[in-house]
Parts: C-alpha cells; structure tokens; sequence
C-alpha cells in the first residue's frame, strides 16, 4: 500500500463527527445528537479558513427536530405567560389586580423560567461569536439577555423603578413562535434529501434458494435477485431477468408516462410496478444506485451558494455591527443628550437590537434555494452548484451536441423509395440481405422491420463485398445492397439514381441501393434522427431571447439541413470531440454567456469551458462528474425548463432580499425613536412581531415558488 493510500486510509478511519449545535457531542461515525436530534457532521466541515468552529442558522433551523423543540418551548412560555401577565405592574394598573409585597418577586421568578427557555438563542449566538459569524442569534441574546438583566435589577434596586418582565417576556414567547416557523418552512422547503428517501420502499422480497424472504433495503448487494409485484417500488437498480410490465420513472424523468419493461430492461430504484411481477437483478444498491447519487448531488448542492446568498450573509453581519452601534448611539442620546430616563432610553435600545435581527435576510436566499432543489429534482433537473442559477438565468447562447441531444444518436430508416413494387417488398429484399449483417447500416434496415412486421425472406450464397455492400440469392435470383460503386460494377447506374443520391446527400441522408441483376429496384435513406422535442425545444429557446449553436462531427453539407429544419441559429460542423471546447469559447469572446449541453462524456471538456456546463440525457447515471447541472432525459426542453426555473428562482431571490433589507431599513430608525416627536413608538414586544412578520413574509413568497409552472 502506498503512503497515499495509507494516508486517506487512515484520515477515514480516525474522521470525527459532532453535532452543529452541541460541538461538546463527538462521535466515531456519523448519526444522531443525543441532545437535539439533528445529522452529526465530520468536524473538519464545521471548520473555516481560521480553525474555528463554523455553521449557518439556515442550516441548524432546518430540522423537523428544531421545529418540534421551538414549539415545545413556544407552549411551556405560553402557559407560563398567563400568570405573569395577571401579576404584572400593568395589570395592577389598569385591570386593578391585587398588589401585595411578594408580588415583583413572584414576577422575577416567572420571568426567570420563561427566560430559561429562551437559553436555546444563546447557545446558536455562543456558536456564531466562536466562529466569528455574527448574525440574528447574537442581537436576539443581547435584547433578551439586556431586558431581562435590566428588569431583574430593578426587582432588587429600587432605585430603577420601571421593570419590562412582561415585554420581554413577551418577546421570548413570539422569537419562539418565530422561529418554530421559520425551522418548520425551511424543513418543509429544504429537505430534499428525506424526499429522495421516500421513494423506496422499506422492504424488498429478497429471492433465496429456501424461497422469498422480507428484508430491509439496507441489507441488499449486487447480484441479489428480489421480486417487485404490482404497485410496489423497486428498491435498487437492476435489470429484469423474469416478467415485464409498465414502470412509472417520473421520479427520475419528470415525464408521468409509464414506460413498458421486459426481461434485459433496466429499472432505476424507486420506480413504481403498475403492472405484473417482475424478478430484478441489482446491479446497483446503496449509494451507488439512481436515487444514491441523486442523495449525493442534493448533499453537494447544499453545501454551494449563489451569489445573492453570499451578499445576504454580507448584508446580515453588517446588520449585525450597525444594529449594536445604533443601540448605542440610542441609549446615549435619549438618556445624554435628550435628558430622558435611563429606563426609557434603555428600552428603546433594547428594542433596537430585537427589531433589527436579521431574520427575514438569514431566511430569504436559503427558503428560495431549498425549494428551488426540490422543484430541479421534480423535473428531473439536478443542480450540483447552485451558483450557476445566476448564470442560467442570463444565457445568451445554448450549445448543443447534434448526436444524441439533438438527434437520437442511432440510424434509422427515414426514407424510402421505392422503382419497381412497392416498398414493403424492397424493404423484404434489403432485410433478408442485412440479416447477415453486422454493419450498423445493416442492422438498423434489419430493425426497421422488426419495427413495420415485415418477415424477411430466405437468402443463400450470402456474400459480404468489402466497402460496397453485400449480395445474396433469393428464390434462385441475385440481389444486391450497397451504395453507388456497387450498383455502378452490377451496371444498373442510372441518371435517376444520381439524382436521388445528390438530394439525399443535401438532405443529411446516407442512402442504400437495392438492385437486381437486371435494374435498380430503389433506394432506402438512413439518418440519425431528429427527435421530436428538439424543434419545440429551439423554438422555445428562441421566445425567451436564447440563441442555439450546434455542434457536430459531421460534414456541413450533413449538418446544414438538420440545422435549418430545426432553426439553429449557428452551425459548427466538422468539429473533432477534443476540440469542441473551442468553439464555446469563441461564442464567450463575443461577450455571450454559454451553456453547453453534452453527455457529459466526450463533451466534458466543452461542459468545463461553457459558463455552465448540462449534461444532458445522463440517463440513470446522475453522478456525472463534468457539468454543473445534470438532466435525467435526453430532452432539449428540459433545459428550457432550466432556464425558466432559474429566471423564476433568481427572481424570487431578489424579492426577499429586498424585502427584508427593506423592513431592517425602515424598523431601525422606528425602533431608534426617530418617530416618537410625531407620535409612534416600537415597543419590544411589538418590535419581535414586527421582525417576526418580516420572516414569515419572506417564507410564504419563497413557497409560492412551489407552485410554479416551468413553461414558456
């Protein structure tokens, strides 16, 4: 073993895992923290640049864990605010409940449980100051933890004669609602990976030389044979070696039709038997299966930011130093400069830093991105880099490989015809000859058949004639298939002839002659076929201000007439597989941004120069390691749903960001008490439904984008 290997080797085994929340929980491998319930993560992620411990809100309040905790504590606070509300100061004043000696004291010890329960925001500020990522949980502490410092001095001071246990009270009780919300949408939004797990099924019908057994979908390995009835999922790749039916594939295609399955079809796991039973062998299981990968590229997604993300979290840590510098400031000149009570001014200091946390801006990019991952996988769209929706967004040219993105990639018959008889009996004479042929010409004329019902004939003395073509005898006569030079030596060459093989070659066709001895009986074209969807999928293109360039091996003479029935904009022929990046790059020199769509395979070069790189029809193989997004299908009009979907994402980005830069900009001064000469004033508690409303807004527009239509 090298020292390479010997190294990682050992890195795996010595790999640690602690829990975002409580850094205190490590552990050997990786699962639940015994204290919150949320996934432990290996400690060299929970590391920045500098060493220290690092995590973001986003992704700590992402947990149907942390939603249960927030509500449980939400209720207890509830509970425990009703008798501080009937003992409080207020109420003694205006509802004339009994004032009596012990009373500030039993309010302290009310506020003191209910603040205990608002601890959990120092533990997430302790972890934001530790990695110097100062944020919401850091102002949400110094708001609750000033309040009630400040009110419990006054309960033992009386000298400070105004106390707020109610209002901050208050405040604790709707950051808690608050927040169970906030964790509750962005689970709800986000967890595209528990989506993913859904899928399959919990069991499989493992086959045994003792008969069927139940497993769990765990156990199973490569090679294993499990049976899948009528309506049940398959639980891991394979391939069908007994019985057929319809298969429903729209978790990985997006496209509800069923598909029709028979023995040597492969099934992806997760794909629902409507129909009939069926004996797969796996060929793929765990994480190396469809719905593995697809796990690992969401996880992958996850960890990447756009760059409306990256300015949010700027704008949050900013937020963060203005909101302490504006308390401050607060503080001085109402109680310094303006001669008011220190109680009022601190008050409003307090309020500052409640109304100015930075909710609604932690929350606006990261509920977008999450249902925007899950909206990608519903159609078949997997985005490794989430970056790349900015740059989606503002394609000015589409690249498309012409073979198998554009076209089928495979021969077919196209034309035919026919000099002599009809078609189905020159189809019969050329069929009867292929048969014996292993030449992809052959065997796609042979396919056609197959395809119509027609049975060939019987042939004998079959000979295969190097470079021209074959012949054969059918009911003692000889025939002949092949191209120009061949029927020129049988001498059946005629000006008719060249005149189809001059249109046909205009049209991209590669034509086959068939003849006789005697007389050219007709002509049978072959060409890769344009698929269906690609002329709708350029067209489309063109309505949302795209340009499409194709990208070919083939002649220009070929490439020309498949470009203009599809309304290709730029034409690219003769182009070897290496060099394909070079023409995306000259498309970028002209100030256009690229997206490249390829296989992923030959055209990873090209993916990597393009501004994003699709790689498109990658099939079951979703782990395809060029590109930036990966499309299930080898469907151009996915990418035009790519497209649509990162213009309404980008979109929707933009409209939190703005809303929640919006509010923090008008509540500041509010809360300062730049308004109270004309009459309005924040206090705390409503402060905290202010802010608190500012999240829920953002949530609720990130999630109509759950609904959304990616149609042109």
């Amino acid at each position: 073993m090298s020292y390479l290997k010997f190294s990682r080797k050992n890195k795996e085994m010595t790999k640690k895992y602690t829990c975002p929340m409580h850094p205190e929980v490590i552990s050997d491998k990786p699962g639940k923290c015994p204290k919150c319930k949320m996934d432990l993560v290996p400690m060299d992620e929970m590391k920045d640049g500098g060493g220290h411990e690092h995590h973001d809100h986003a992704s700590m309040m992402a947990s149907p864990e942390a939603a249960a905790d927030f509500l449980k504590r939400f209720f207890i606070v509830t509970a425990l605010l009703v008798p501080l509300a009937i003992f409080s100061e207020p109420a003694v004043k205006f509802l004339g409940t009994p004032d009596f000696v012990l009373r500030p004291y039993l309010e302290f010890g009310i506020a003191t449980i209910i603040f205990y329960f608002s601890l959990v925001f120092f533990q997430h500020a302790r972890h934001e100051i530790i990695s110097r990522q100062y944020g919401m949980m850091t102002l949400v502490s110094l708001g609750v933890g000033a309040g009630y410092l400040f009110s419990a001095a006054s309960t033992f001071i009386p000298a400070i004669e105004v106390e707020f246990y109610l209002e901050i009270s208050t405040l604790i009780w709707v950051l808690l609602f608050g927040h169970f919300l906030e964790a509750k949408s962005s689970s709800a939004a986000g967890d595209a990976l528990a989506e993913v797990a859904k899928l399959l099924p919990k069991e499989a019908h493992l086959k045994t030389d003792n008969g069927v057994k139940e497993v769990e979908i765990a156990s199973l390995k490569e090679g294993d044979i499990v049976i899948v009835k009528a309506g049940e999922k398959v639980p891991a790749d394979g391939i069908i070696v007994k019985g057929g039916g319809n298969f429903n594939e729209s978790h990985i295609t997006g496209e509800s039709r069923p598909v029709e399955k028979s023995v040597k079809s492969g099934v992806v796991a997760g794909a629902i038997n409507i129909d009939g039973s069926v004996e797969v062998k796996l060929t793929r299981v765990g994480e190396s299966s469809t719905l593995g990968q697809i796990q690992n590229l969401i996880a992958s997604a996850k960890q990447t930011k756009p760059s409306v993300q990256k300015l949010a979290d700027r704008a949050a840590k900013w937020l963060t130093f203005s909101a302490l510098g504006v308390a401050f400031l607060t503080l001085i000149v109402w109680s310094v400069i303006v001669g008011q009570p220190l109680v009022f001014a601190a008050t409003l200091a307090i309020t500052v830093l409640v109304i100015a946390c930075p909710h609604a801006l932690g929350l606006a990019i990261p509920t977008v991105s999450t249902i925007a991952t899950r909206l990608a996988v519903n159609n078949g769209v997997f985005i490794k880099d989430m970056g790349k929706i900015e740059v989606v967004k503002d394609a000015t040219y589409v690249v498309f490989d012409k073979t198998g993105t554009l076209t089928k990639g495979e021969f077919g018959v196209t034309k035919i015809e026919s000099f002599v008889g009809s078609k189905n009996e020159l189809l019969e004479i050329a069929g009867a000859i292929e048969a014996n042929s292993s030449h992809v010409i052959g065997m796609a004329i042979y396919q056609h058949l197959a395809m119509e019902k027609i049975k060939p004939k019987e042939v004998t003395k079959v000979k295969n004639l190097a470079g021209r073509g074959m012949e054969a005898e059918l009911s003692g006569k000889k025939y002949f298939v092949g191209n120009k030079r061949l029927m020129e030596e049988t001498g059946v060459w005629s000006d008719k002839a060249q005149k189809v093989l001059d249109e046909m070659s205009e049209e991209g066709r590669t034509p086959v002659f068939v003849a006789s001895q005697e007389q050219l009986l007709g002509v049978i074209a072959l060409s890769d076929e344009i698929k269906e969807e690609s002329k709708q999928a350029i067209n489309e293109l063109h309505k949302l201000g795209v340009k499409v360039a194709m990208l070919t091996g083939d002649t220009k003479a070929a490439a020309r007439p498949i470009a203009k029935k599809l309304g290709i904009d730029t034409i690219f022929a003769e182009v070897l597989p290496e060099d394909k990046y070079k023409y995306v790059r000259k498309l970028q020199e002209k100030s256009n941004v690229v997206i490249m769509a390829g296989d992923g395979v030959n055209d990873a070069p090209a993916l990597t120069q393009a501004n994003a790189g699709v790689a498109i029809g990658a099939g079951t193989d979703v782990a395809v390691e060029a590109g930036d997004i990966v499309l299930t299908q080898s469907n151009p009009q996915h990418l035009v749903r790519l497209i649509v979907l990162a213009r309404k994402v980008y979109k929707k980005m933009v409209e939190n960001l703005i809303y929640a830069v919006g509010y923090n900009v008008l509540a500041i001064p509010a809360a300062a008490g730049l308004f109270i000469p004309f009459g309005f004033r924040l206090t705390p508690a409503v402060g905290a439904l202010l802010m608190s409303a500012s999240s829920v807004i953002v949530v609720i527009n990130a999630m109509t984008l759950r609904k959304a239509k990616l149609e042109v």
